[in-house]
């Protein structure tokens, strides 16, 4: 059986992508929304596509199912929808994304696996860990959310306690390598993590795409198409190899 020959985004200018499940919701159509009210064009990108990341601007790792256990050294212990061909699909995004150092925001799974990516690992079951918040999912932004000033993430909500939506059951347990905590709720639980060097990288547990009439939320889209179209720029002036890529480590646009 041959290989299926490599996606290429359809779209001139600035172009995210956006790496989900088979089948697309109503909350990766709010993502798409989000990035186009700032001017970037996307790209769905299912489990198994074979999608050139040298022509991306910008990744976004949606939501989703679970990632499977393993992934971090462990084995299942809560019952859960897991989609190993995404995982794949993920990390060979995460890889490419760094070594071209192309921006990525990650969204409840997708903070998940960029913390598992780096090295860390997660708690399968936050409910019955909770002390002083109920475990209900949460589309509103009932939860709060206590931010760290001095971060990429406190610049963009300009508030060090902002209301989020929550929906996930598991958290950041472990952290990665060169990830910073920027963000917690009322139980210490991570919300949010960063880059501590080198690419722009965003974690964020809640689903800020259900927020969007919340100026705050917007930001969080608007400041990544940003660092996207920045990203783009210094691209363009980097060399190009014999192999017609991006010399991803020519420039740094981290923090």
């Amino acid at each position: 059986m041959s290989e299926s020959p490599v996606e290429k985004p359809e779209h001139p200018g600035l172009t995210i992508g956006i790496s989900g499940p088979a089948r697309r919701s109503l909350a990766h159509r709010l993502i798409t929304l989000a990035l186009r009210l700032h001017g970037a064009r996307t790209h769905f990108i299912r489990p198994g596509s074979k999608v050139d990341v040298s022509l991306l601007d910008g990744l976004v790792l949606s939501g989703g199912t679970h990632v499977h256990p393993s992934r971090y050294g462990q084995t299942p212990q809560v019952t859960a929808r897991y989609d190993p061909r995404r995982d794949e699909t993920d990390v060979r995004l995460l890889s490419r994304a760094e070594e071209l150092n192309i921006p990525v925001l990650g969204i409840c799974r997708g903070a998940q696996f960029i913390n598992i990516f780096r090295g860390g690992s997660l708690c399968q079951n936050v409910t019955p860990l909770r002390v002083n918040t109920r475990h209900r999912p949460l589309l509103l932004p009932l939860q709060t959310v206590r931010v760290v000033s001095d971060s990429r993430l406190g610049e963009v909500m300009r508030s060090p306690v902002i209301g989020a939506n929550r929906i996930h059951s598991q958290s950041i347990k472990k952290l990665g390598t060169h990830l910073r905590v920027v963000a917690v709720d009322n139980d210490s639980f991570v919300q949010a993590i960063e880059n501590t060097r080198g690419q722009w990288l965003m974690g964020i547990q809640w689903h800020p795409e259900y927020l969007l009439y919340h100026s705050g939320h917007r930001r969080i889209f608007s400041h990544f198409v940003q660092a996207a179209e920045d990203r783009k720029l210094i691209r363009l002036d980097e060399p190009v190899d014999a192999a017609g890529e991006d010399n991803g480590n020519a420039a740094q646009n981290g923090r």
